[in-house]
């Protein structure tokens, strides 16, 4: 085959600083859900988390958390979001897959402590996450 293309191993890289702001943000907005935007950088399936920030108008409650996506301003280091599930389970719902947002969803599930964090792609599958 001509144009066979290599299968892109997925990894995502979280810096510690990063996930220690996620999981104090979760413990503060809980029981609530908490939603965050990832900021950071994509190359060739790698995806580096530096940044996160509050979406404007966020809203949440027990079992939902969303925003306004056409309030955002346009930023090209958007690279999806985190938001948390206060019930205990790290598994994407189906209204997680149907409002994902950029290249990589992570969920926290509670109590948020540091391997109570996951990452998933579009189609509900896991991605390895590794913490810097």
């Amino acid at each position: 085959m001509l144009f066979k293309k290599k299968k892109l191993e997925r990894q995502i890289s979280l810096q510690k600083k990063v996930l220690d702001s996620i999981l104090s943000y979760c413990l503060m907005k809980h029981p609530n859900e908490a939603i965050l935007i990832l900021k950071g950088n994509s190359k060739h399936g790698h995806v580096l988390i530096d940044g996160l920030v509050i979406p404007p108008f966020n809203y949440s409650g027990p079992t939902f958390a969303g925003f306004p996506q056409s309030f955002l301003p346009f930023d090209m280091s958007y690279v999806g979001i985190v938001h948390s599930h206060p019930t205990g389970s790290a598994n994407p719902s189906l209204t997680d897959l149907h409002n994902f947002f950029g290249v990589v969803s992570l969920i926290v599930q509670y109590p948020y402590g540091d391997d109570d964090i996951f990452a998933w792609d579009s189609s509900g599958s896991l991605i390895k996450l590794v913490i810097l």
